[in-house]
């Protein structure tokens, strides 16, 4: 008999349900076979069965301005909470929990991560609050988030919730191709955005942790509308395939080349920036595609932009790409950007250019807070960036920022 199999048997463990275990289990009893529209009502039940009141689920809107109240029975909904200057934002922003305290007990603000992905806040109300409420909070808010992404996927509730103006055909297509906009391991984390949130169309990222390797790729699809939305899915198809198949980055070009060419002609084209970087070790390798060099920002300050060879877009039939390398160290991050950001102006006026993007970067790196993390820093890149661009966005506009921290996940495992 194995260690754990004498641990699990031995009379003197007590496995009898504790308080805080039904209320979890309730949840995960349930969950499975749950209508969407039930959800919040269970949530509500259960959080006043440990006392809580006013139980609000806040979801971040698509453009990560404000968290929007979840409705539902049971669910106390408000008006939209700025993620900027709340004790709502500080726990989406920082993945932490926040405590307010109020004329009638404490307000508890709980991060709802799915991974390591912010979905939304989770907030209730207590008399008094205890470490062993924090901790059931705590993990009672995992659970809601685990719950909310599942049934996200057969549903359109959340969505509704969260779209906060009109969206566009294009649009939906693209939100709809895209992995977690945020990945936080103890080795490496990534983070992306899109603009125009509601009017997105051929812009757009994708990623995988495969073992000690990430692969990423940042994609910008010729046109500004439901045909380049058409054409970025098709990219991003032949990225996942290629990726998948365990080939090296000359070869996925090679093979995302010919799948556009076959589809769309020699006339349409896909600019792309493919990236593989070794976790373990923090050597990058990327090929680039006719897309803009990625920028390397160490110890808060762009150094260099990650210029080398470059290959004729996706989709034109290019030579054979040389692949460009770098070593990185501990801390360094890597920015993709799309032309779009640089390419920005007034009819008739100078482009934002590269120079501006670039002062926007070190300002941000700058003052950004540790704890926000790379979600942070992309979305308050993102929204200075625009506002420098006097508010507009008339092309796609996307960010992809990839931290190496070359930490070590064994403790995880460890109970």
């Amino acid at each position: 008999m194995t260690e754990s199999k004498r641990r699990i048997s031995d009379p003197d463990v007590d496995r009898s349900e504790g308080f805080g275990e039904r209320l979890l289990g309730v949840l995960l009893d349930r969950e499975h076979t749950m209508p969407p529209h039930m959800v919040a009502p269970l949530i509500a039940k259960e959080v006043n069965r440990m006392g809580g009141r006013e139980v609000s689920i806040l979801l971040q809107c698509y453009e990560q301005v404000v968290l929007v109240p979840l409705p539902g029975r049971g669910l106390t909904v408000g008006e939209p909470e700025p993620v900027d200057g709340s004790a709502a934002g500080e726990s989406f922003l920082c993945a932490k929990t926040v405590e307010v305290r109020q004329a009638d007990g404490v307000r508890m603000y709980m991060s709802l991560l799915d991974g390591s992905d912010q979905v939304g806040v989770l907030a209730v109300t207590l008399d008094t609050v205890d470490d062993d409420d924090r901790r059931l909070l705590r993990r009672l808010a995992s659970l809601v988030a685990d719950i909310i992404v599942t049934k996200d996927s057969f549903t359109d509730q959340f969505f509704r919730a969260r779209r906060r103006a009109p969206m566009s055909v294009a649009a939906e297509v693209q939100w709809s191709l895209l992995p977690p906009l945020t990945m936080t391991t103890p080795l490496v984390a990534v983070a992306g955005i899109l603009e125009p949130a509601y009017g997105i169309a051929g812009d757009s990222f994708d990623y995988a942790l495969n073992d000690d390797i990430l692969h990423a790729a940042v994609i910008d699809a010729m046109g500004h509308d439901l045909g380049a939305a058409a054409m970025a899915t098709m990219a991003v198809g032949a990225y996942r395939h290629a990726r998948r198949a365990g080939i090296g980055l000359s070869e996925l070009y090679t093979s995302m080349d010919r799948i556009v060419a076959e589809q769309f002609g020699a006339e349409e084209f896909v600019t792309a920036q493919m990236l593989r970087l070794e976790v373990e070790t923090g050597t990058l390798q990327w090929v680039n595609a006719g897309h803009p060099a990625p920028i390397l920002i160490r110890d808060r300050e762009v150094v260099q932009r990650l210029e080398g060879p470059t290959t004729l877009p996706v989709g034109v039939g290019g030579d054979e790409p040389q692949v460009n390398e770098v070593t990185l160290q501990r801390g360094d991050r890597v920015l993709c950007f799309s032309d779009g950001l640089v390419e920005e102006h007034e009819p008739g006026a100078e482009q934002f250019g590269e120079e501006r993007l670039l002062a926007c970067v070190n300002r941000v790196a700058r003052v950004a807070r540790d704890e926000e993390g790379v979600r942070g820093v992309v979305r308050s890149l993102s929204h200075t960036l625009k506002k420098e661009r006097g508010g507009n966005t008339s092309d796609d506009a996307t960010l992809f920022l990839i931290e190496w921290s070359g930490g070590a996940a064994d403790h995880l495992v460890t109970l």
